[in-house]
Parts: structure tokens; sequence; C-alpha cells
């Protein structure tokens, strides 16, 4: 009996699994091409008129409320994530690294919802938050964060910080520490070092970890649609709402379609300045 190739034991699950994701795509394209017939959940016929329809106000709002929440998210998280990741690789103490890292992957042991309940609880204006500023007299009335694009971010960046911050502590543990010595040899000061040197080398790590934050908020569902209470409108629960709300699948499938065309084209972009930047790097 001949034995299988090892590697062909991934093949299988892999064709499998691409086949189901075209599957799905042809069968939310073929949708989106389809009329809408109210009170009918069976779609109608050929039309583009879903894709007109997108150019209305509230869905160019939607757009750009996700192409926003996906921005500051992105940059927050990069903001807290690059501190914590330079930490858990270059602390001297490996009690403090553990704990850096126990701490920065607890969130991931919680599902999303969780999460995002125990954000409702912190960020209300009954809160911790707010019931911490009144009481050491910075504020005299509760600060709305629930219902905003700002409660929303926050609650985002707690949920994407713990995949960027893995990704940055690679990136960073992969830098050669003699580059580091040598600029060190030759007068440059810690400061110096870390600009001219570390923080170079580990921006194609940056660049992943920003393109994998923003994928991770750009299809974001629970927490915009309980945090934003239906005041912040994205383009995931703009798809809930129209699909499942107004049986309009046909025009929540074009709205899901273009939603992923934009993503497609965001991760090459940054696909494309990883190569870039490693080309750089090489030379």
């Amino acid at each position: 009996m001949k034995k299988r190739p090892f590697l062909a034991w991934f093949v299988s699950p892999s064709a499998l699994i691409a086949f189901g994701i075209a599957a799905s795509f042809l069968a939310i394209a073929q949708y989106s091409l389809r009329a809408h017939v109210p009170g009918a959940l069976e779609p109608g016929g050929f039309t583009l008129d879903n894709f007109t329809t997108l150019w209305k106000a509230v869905y160019g709002r939607a757009f750009l409320n996700t192409v926003l929440l996906c921005f500051w998210t992105a940059l927050f998280t990069l903001l807290i994530g690059y501190p914590l990741a330079y930490a858990m690789v270059r602390h001297p103490s490996p009690r403090l690294r553990s704990a850096l890292l126990l701490v920065s992957l607890t969130p991931l042991f919680l599902g999303e919802i969780v999460r995002t309940y125990s954000w409702i609880i912190v960020l209300g204006n009954r809160g911790f938050v707010n019931g911490m500023l009144m009481e050491i007299g910075l504020i005299d009335r509760p600060i709305d964060f629930m219902f905003t694009l700002g409660g929303v971010v926050i609650a985002l960046v707690h949920f994407t910080l713990p995949i960027v911050v893995v990704m940055l502590a690679a990136a960073l543990a992969h830098i050669d520490r003699n580059l580091e010595r040598a600029a060190t040899s030759l007068g440059a000061g810690r400061i110096r070092v870390f600009l001219t040197v570390t923080l170079p080398l580990s921006i194609p790590g940056i660049v992943a970890a920003t393109s994998t934050a923003f994928a991770w908020t750009f299809s974001a569902f629970a927490t915009p649609q309980m945090i934003g209470g239906g005041q912040v409108q994205t383009i995931s629960t703009m798809v809930y709402q129209v699909g499942f709300a107004s049986f309009n699948f046909p025009l929540a499938a074009s709205l899901s379609l273009v939603g992923l065309a934009f993503t497609v084209a965001v991760l090459a972009l940054f696909n494309l300045g990883i190569r870039r930047l490693e080309k750089i790097g090489a030379h």
C-alpha cells in the first residue's frame, strides 16, 4: 500500500475551505444582482438597482463610519500595543514579560459578546469610568461614551489589541540585536538606536499588525451593534439591518460585496507596502 505524502493530508481540507469560500462568494454575488420582491424571501430577476441604491447618504455614512472606526482603532491599538510588545520582548525580567503576555492574551479567552457587555458596564452613564471621574470631581455629569463613535473605538481597541501585540512582539523578536549593539558602539544613545534601527526594522511587522486590526475592525458586528446602539451605523450593522430587519437580502448582498471588495483592496495595498519595505530592508 502506497503511503500518502505528508503534505497531501493538508490539501483536501484546504481545498474544501477554498470551495466553501468560493461558493459563498458566488451566492452573495448572484443575490446582489437580483431584484428585491417585497413580502417574499425569494429574489426577483436580474437588476443593477441594488448597487445604485448604495449611493444614498445613509449607506455613505455607514461606509464613512466604518472607515473611521478602522482608522482610529488601528491607530490606538498600535500606540498601545507597540510599547507592550517591546516590553514583552526586551524587558530583562522574565516574570514581567510573562505577566505582560498573560495580560495581553487574556481578552482572547472571552467571547466578543462577553467583552462587549463588560464595556457597556464600564462605559455606561453609571459605569465605572463616569463614576470614578465624578467621584474625583473632574466632571459634573456623565460623559456619553455609549452610542458614540468614541465608545465603539474603545471597545474595538480592546478587541484587537491581543493579536496586534503578538504580531508586533514576533516582529521585534526577529530583529538582530547585533545591529543595535553596533549602533551603540558608534556612539548612538538608546533613543537614537530605537528611532534609527529598531523602529525601521519593525515597520513590516507594524504594517502587518495594522492591516490585521483594520480587517478585524471592518468585519466587527457585535461591538458596533451593542455599544453603537443603532446610532453608529457601520457596513456590518447595516447589512444586518437591511437583510434581517427589512428582509432585503439582495441589497444586503450588494452591500456585503462592496465591503468585501474594499477590504480586499486595502489589504492588497498593505501587502504591497510590506513587500516594498522588505525589499528596501534587504538592500
